[in-house]
């Protein structure tokens, strides 16, 4: 199969036949062997009830209802899972992404040897309370993910080689940064496409501004699980040791300036009413446990393996 359509949604059932019907379109034009997958994020109105009159009347179309919503990325997540096509394509389901930019990222990905070719909306229908946010983001995901050529790691529409798909695991809602997921898992070929940006046709945004805040913490744990995930020794550790050697020598100080008081019959004031003496304690305790904390994260290094166990209510 040529190429795997996911489309992750959540309330979009008015924009459902109109998707299909212009991806169907395309992808007859360049006689291109398909499916298309809805993931279904636990909608509220009438979604899957239109996917499966589409499933219906189109064998290309497939489906996955969650039970409830869970979000972007387990959505995309189990339609990773059941991707068959040599090629996968992401696209949101409220049209604002366009299905006719899929035949010049399916041949980057063929013909050009990327991995993963990520869409770039250079210009955006979207209000400025929006797109300011959204610039600094995306420059602070340059610079901690080493991927200097993106400028938008939050576009929906992205075209993946299979084995990409197949050898990430997007979980939470590290949908942001797929890209940086890639280059972890050792696919460096990551490149961008300008494609066109439309406004959207039916509803409203269902993301608010809190995905802002939540994306700039995902992004300093997927950085630490990067560096240091398989050895959280090499930070908590050394942090640990640095700081119990700090408060031990501190206390040996202030044991040593006690000594030398007595010694020469100089009057001395008690040990523990020295407040260096409870900084230096303060110091050890904090060192101890931070070392503590880097070999139980050595242990435990593996996160749960039931993270992404979902509860699918009906596959088509």
């Amino acid at each position: 199969m040529d190429i795997s359509v996911i489309v992750p949604l959540y309330n979009e059932e008015e924009s459902l036949p109109e998707l299909h019907a212009w991806i169907k379109r395309v992808m007859d034009a360049n006689a291109f062997s398909y499916e298309v997958i809805f993931v279904n994020d636990g909608s509220t109105d009438t979604s899957w009830s239109v996917i499966e009159q589409l499933a219906a009347a189109n064998s290309e179309v497939k489906g996955i209802c969650f039970r409830r919503n869970y979000g972007k990325s387990p959505a995309l997540f189990c339609g990773f899972r059941r991707a068959e096509g040599d090629v996968v394509i992401t696209m949101d389901a409220d049209l604002q992404d366009s299905p006719d930019e899929i035949p010049e990222l399916r041949r980057m990905i063929v013909e050009d040897g990327y991995d993963l070719v990520s869409g770039y909306k250079q210009k955006r229908y979207d209000p400025l309370s929006k797109t300011l946010p959204t610039k600094l983001f995306n420059a602070t995901a340059r610079a901690v993910s080493g991927i200097h050529n993106l400028h938008d790691f939050n576009c929906g529409l992205k075209a993946y080689r299979r084995d990409v798909v197949k050898n990430i695991e997007v979980y939470g809602e590290m949908h942001r940064y797929i890209p940086y997921l890639a280059k972890n898992a050792g696919f460096n070929r990551i490149g961008e496409k300008v494609v066109h940006h439309q406004a959207r046709k039916y509803g409203t945004t269902k993301f608010g501004f809190d995905r802002f805040v939540n994306g700039y913490l995902d992004l300093m744990t997927l950085w630490f699980l990067s560096k240091f995930g398989q050895k959280p020794m090499h930070v908590f550790g050394l942090w640990g040791s640095v700081m119990f050697l700090i408060g031990f020598v501190a206390v040996v100080m202030v044991g040593a300036s006690k000594l030398y008081a007595l010694s020469r019959g100089i009057p001395a004031r008690l040990v523990t009413d020295n407040p260096y003496f409870f900084l230096a304690l303060t110091m050890m305790l904090l060192g101890t446990q931070l070392f503590v904390a880097g070999f139980l994260g050595d242990l435990v290094s593996r996160n749960s393996e039931q993270r992404n166990n979902y509860q699918i209510e009906k596959e088509i």
